[in-house]
């Protein structure tokens, strides 16, 4: 081979390992911008059961000729030794009314732990009719060895909920948070 060809197989090589670095560094960014755009794309259609929680928006006045029955459930990953449920079981309504309902969690452990909590709605096709204003979901909890905490909810549904729909579940499910916040940190999962 001659140095001609030695040198283009070189720059032949070197641009392949260029484009494969660029892949990789693009799929990492990727990784990371899943999780927010998935979150975006959910409030945006209702899918999955995401609502989107409330800032500051006017609430109609409440329709007192129609109750809604909502139900709070509760779930916690497999690997969090933590107490989980809702205060409350269920919860009859007026669309447009605010109300608040609080969930129990404990830390098991003696030691400090990171949860966070995912919500989800069914029948699915509600899931935008119901409007969080205040919530603990999507948001890292640390706790403290063996302390408990009462978390609020605060949140109404749309008086535009389809008539056909009179009853919704809201639930939520906890997961440990620690391995994702170690990598958000830069740390090792589990330091």
């Amino acid at each position: 081979m001659d140095e001609n060809q030695h040198l283009r197989s070189r720059a032949s090589h070197r641009s392949v390992l260029t484009q494969a670095a660029l892949v990789c560094v693009v799929m990492f960014g990727f990784g990371f911008a899943i999780v927010p755009l998935y979150r975006v794309f959910c409030d945006l259609t209702g899918i999955n059961g995401r609502m989107a929680v409330v800032a500051s928006e006017e609430v109609e006045a409440p329709d007192l000729s129609r109750t809604v029955t909502i139900q709070f459930v509760a779930n916690r990953n497999q690997d969090l030794p933590w107490a989980f449920k809702p205060d409350t079981d269920s919860l009859k309504v007026h669309p447009g009314a605010i109300e608040t309902v609080t969930y129990y969690a404990q830390n098991l452990r003696e030691s400090p732990m990171i949860g966070r909590a995912v919500p989800s709605v069914a029948p699915g096709e509600a899931a935008k009719y119901l409007r969080k204003i205040e919530c603990f979901c999507f948001t890292e909890q640390k706790f403290e060895g063996g302390e408990t905490r009462h978390m609020p909810v605060r949140f109404y549904v749309d008086p535009k909920l389809p008539a056909d729909i009179d009853t919704l579940t809201l639930s939520y499910t906890f997961f440990d948070a620690a391995p994702q916040a170690d990598l958000v940190a830069g740390r090792p999962a589990g330091s």
